[in-house]
């Protein structure tokens, strides 16, 4: 399937849509203001050593201390092979500096991930600084391909390199000379961030390479044999994408183009409507059938309804037809979305063993695509769905929105009724307390339009009760949920 790639820049964020298929695949956003962390190194200070979770906390010059776990320190994963891996708290102490890098940007009330085993990525290769090996890309399956690649990089490493190198999915194509001008900018990448290290002015906590942004990213990730082109739709950027991707990567240097049109170029290929439609809920489907989606801290649910699918043949199906193409379009939205973690589908109940095993193949296919980690499960006792995605970075969602100030993130708001009956325990219980004058309720307008037609009795009842007069007064800034008693 062939790709279009659009990058919208601004100098307050950029944005870039993957289309395929005619619609959009993929969708990635960074602020200026808030740039993704994953891939940079910092010169750390070690904070806290916590024996007990076999974890550390280090000042990296962020808001939160940021997590490192003893799996993820080097010298335990060295000493894992042989002798037995030393405890965290025989490897660090309070204090000392550490070279770390973000393997996972902040999420939530969490603090960044942090490991030791630096990587670089070029476009072709991956450089490991402190691991002496190759490693071939799980993407490239062919037994026959992952061999040449590896004895095509070992003729081009010399035996004494003390690092190693992961090939990626696009050196399959690459050329030795390709292959040898990404070795030599690793290299030096490499050399430039060890020369930062040591200098006075490294002292922790300190930045000392911040990875590309997310446009250059793109160029160096995304674009493969099946992009047919890059639209970028600032001048200014193009330019420099342009002189980058001459630089690093010319042979993907023909495919960007300067979008010059008089539409805005989200406008055009309707990404913006996709946008809208990725921070919904529910997602339908082209037969009348639709998702709903479900985001919480731990997990994922995705729920399958027939909805307005009837079929024409039987029920079994129907919901089989429903079930495949609900699978197509989970794998997109959990691209479009960045949904990662835990994820368990619905589908709707299938009674043949062959329907739910298509399904389930269907949905394999589907996510084979997807440039992040997966591990699918099979149906479970109860007929759900169970994987995994790995999350990196924070979801879709949880970039351009914030959770609703009415409802706090549930999702629903108490009604106009259960807030009048808080109010009139509430009256109650500071009458008991204090001997005012008068009580005054400021609340909503649903709410006290509720106490002056039918809890109107209600309210004199109460009246009566504390032998004091009650007065009702609409705050139009109040949510329904809010209220405040003044004591007159």
């Amino acid at each position: 399937m062939t790709e279009e790639i659009l990058i919208n820049v601004t100098p307050q964020e950029t944005r870039v849509a993957v289309t395929g298929s005619g619609v959009v695949q993929e969708l990635l956003i960074e602020r200026a203001a808030s740039r993704g962390l994953v891939g940079n190194i910092y010169m750390g200070r070690v904070a806290r050593v916590l024996p007990g979770m076999q974890s550390a906390f280090l000042e990296i010059g962020l808001e939160r201390a940021a997590f490192l776990h003893v799996a993820d320190i080097w010298q335990h994963r060295k000493s894992s092979s042989g002798e037995p891996a030393k405890p965290i708290e025989k490897i660090l102490a309070e204090g000392e500096p550490l070279l770390v890098q973000v393997v996972k940007d902040p999420i939530g009330s969490k603090g960044a991930r942090l490991s030791t085993q630096i990587s670089i990525a070029g476009r072709l290769l991956v450089y490991l600084p402190n691991d002496p090996h190759i490693g071939i890309s799980q993407r490239i399956e062919d037994e026959g391909g992952r061999q040449a690649l590896r004895e095509r990089l070992r003729e081009l490493v010399p035996a004494e390199e003390k690092g190693g190198f992961i090939v990626r999915t696009l050196a399959e194509a690459a050329t030795e000379e390709e292959l040898r001008a990404d070795l030599d900018y690793l290299r030096h990448l490499w050399s430039v961030i060890r020369e930062r290290s040591v200098e006075g002015g490294a002292t922790p906590p300190h930045l000392l390479y911040q990875d590309l942004s997310l446009a250059q990213r793109v160029l160096r990730d995304m674009v493969t044999v099946q992009t047919s082109r890059v639209l970028i739709d600032s001048r200014e950027n193009f330019q420099k994408l342009a002189a980058f991707a001459q630089n690093y990567m010319s042979q993907v240097r023909s495919k960007l183009e300067h979008y010059t049109g008089e539409r805005p170029l989200f406008d055009l290929y309707n990404v913006e409507t996709e946008i809208e439609k990725a921070l919904s809920r529910r997602v339908d489907l082209k037969s009348g059938g639709y998702l709903i989606i479900d985001q919480t801290e731990a997990m994922t649910t995705i729920d399958v309804n027939t909805g307005g699918f009837v079929g024409s043949r039987n029920f079994d199906d129907t919901v089989f037809k429903t079930n495949l193409e609900a699978a197509q379009a989970m794998a997109r939205q959990l691209r479009l979305r960045n949904l990662g973690g835990i994820i368990i589908v619905d589908f709707i109940d299938m009674e043949s063993e062959e329907h739910r095993h298509a399904v389930l193949e269907e949905l394999k296919r589907a996510l084979a695509r997807d440039r992040t980690r997966m591990s699918v499960s099979g149906f479970t006792a109860l007929g759900l769905v169970e994987m995994t995605r790995k999350r990196t970075r924070e979801s879709l969602a949880h970039v351009l929105c914030q959770p609703c100030p009415t409802c706090d993130g549930r999702g629903e708001v108490k009604t106009a009724h259960t807030v009048c009956y808080e109010i009139l325990r509430e009256i109650l219980r500071e009458a008991r307390a204090f001997n005012a004058r008068e009580y005054r309720v400021l609340a909503s307008q649903p709410v006290i339009d509720l106490f002056h037609e039918e809890e109107s009795a209600s309210v004199a009842m109460l009246s009566d009760f504390i032998g004091k007069p009650i007065s009702m007064q609409v705050e139009s800034s109040y949510t329904q949920e809010q209220f405040d008693i003044v004591l007159m």
